[in-house]
């Protein structure tokens, strides 16, 4: 669209109606230039994809209204109060928001359907107008895959999963470290990913960012420069179906089902997350002494705190981590993520604080996917076939790569 059509058809929508009290009038010139206008409406301040004020708007004025109020998006009543009026209005207050559609064409989308609106609560006809029997139908997506593309909920997952990984790579791309700042310097900004701000402007980032392949998510350089498939200056931190894989891949996978339209029903969106809280730590686990057996596997660890008043380990582990055994020096070692159910007051005050558990007594359960399972097939979990035993310990849990807590693999009983 030529930029004189696009100020001639924002002014269309903010101009006042030539015959207020005629709803068909209004619709022609004040919603029928929203359905026809290639610009991206309010509904990207909230959501990612899947949703645009055109899927509510049909050519005839009267099927929209009719589909509107069939579906409880209009009130006839309280005009002012109908729910497409609140949707349009949603994050008009965000100030993060502001560069995807301007607050100017926001409040002429909204104007435009509340004076609409108005102009058919006062039509008697079309109040008692009947439900058809072929109801016409919204270009709409179902709630579920509408909700989904919200940005809180992905941020949501976003901080949840991808954030505590932070700690797998932070020393090279954490925006204003010292290695990160070399390392920008040499390879440019892109580098820096893990962006000062937290995880919201990192997730900005990165779904502004080519790290994500929206057309090959597998082949995303989120994923395969961690996974040592392509040139990585940081070496190999991820391997296929270890946990660091598990997030990213399902991140940019999502991403790209997401930029790229492909969520059509319920079915198709991927699992939600019901698990722990997850948090990530600079609290390293070294396991010394491992078998040959265990020797370049795949290990991962279940951590469980000990409930001195139950006088029993915890039931649920309270940390976790997995890496590659390095075989030829007989050990494994990596970083801690913390765990803890959601509205617990562990949970509460990881959140409010700096994460970190407390010297004591902890139970270290071993998983070594000595058949390549996780490889075989990303998705699956390590579980009871690959137990090698469980190792008892007192913990300190100094943060450090120099501090780090020591378990003797040779102690491991099943």
């Amino acid at each position: 669209m030529r930029p004189f059509a696009a100020l001639v058809l924002l002014a269309s929508w903010g101009a006042p109606a030539s015959a207020a009290d005629d709803p068909a009038k209004v619709f022609e010139e004040r919603i029928a230039p929203i359905f026809k206008s290639p610009e991206p409406s309010s509904c990207v301040r909230c959501h990612l994809a899947a949703v645009d004020l055109k899927n509510y708007i049909l050519p005839s004025a009267k099927d929209t209204f009719l589909a509107l109020r069939d579906q409880g998006l209009i009130d006839l009543d309280k005009p002012e109060d109908s729910k497409i009026l609140a949707l349009i209005n949603r994050g008009a207050d965000d100030p993060k928001a502001a560069g995807l559609i301007t607050a100017k064409r926001q409040k002429a989308e909204y104007e435009a359907f509340a004076a609409w609106i108005k102009a058919c609560a006062a039509d008697p006809a079309l109040r008692a107008a009947p439900k058809p029997d072929k109801p016409p139908a919204l270009a709409t997506k179902p709630v579920e895959v509408v909700r989904h593309t919200r940005k809180d909920r992905a941020l949501d997952s976003f901080e949840k999963n991808v954030w505590p990984l932070r700690f797998r790579c932070m020393s090279c791309h954490t925006e204003g470290t010292p290695q990160c700042d070399k390392l920008v310097k040499e390879h440019g900004p892109r580098v820096a990913w893990f962006k000062k701000g937290g995880p919201e402007a990192t997730f900005d980032y990165l779904l502004a960012s080519k790290l994500v392949d929206p057309d090959k998510p597998e082949q995303s350089p989120l994923l395969t420069k961690p996974l040592g498939a392509v040139k990585h200056g940081g070496g190999v931190k991820v391997v296929t179906g270890d946990q660091g894989y598990k997030v990213l891949r399902a991140f940019v996978e999502d991403v790209a089902a997401l930029k790229g339209g492909k969520y059509a029903t319920a079915a198709d969106l991927p699992p939600r997350d019901a698990g722990p809280k997850q948090f990530g730590t600079d609290a390293w686990l070294k396991i010394e002494k491992t078998p040959d057996a265990w020797g370049d596997k795949l290990l991962a660890v279940e951590v469980f705190a000990w409930d001195a008043k139950a006088r029993d380990w915890e039931a649920e582990p309270v940390a976790t981590s997995d890496r590659v055994v390095f075989g030829k020096g007989k050990l494994w070692q990596h970083t801690l993520t913390l765990l803890a159910a959601p509205g617990t007051e562990r949970a509460k005050s990881w959140v409010a604080g700096k994460p970190a558990l407390p010297p004591g007594k902890y139970l270290v359960r071993v998983y070594v996917d000595t058949g390549g399972k996780v490889a075989k097939d990303w998705k699956s979990k390590l579980g009871a076939g690959e137990f090698a035993g469980a190792i008892e310990i007192q913990a300190q849990w100094r943060e450090g790569y120099g501090a780090m807590t020591v378990a003797d693999a040779s102690r491991a009983k099943r």
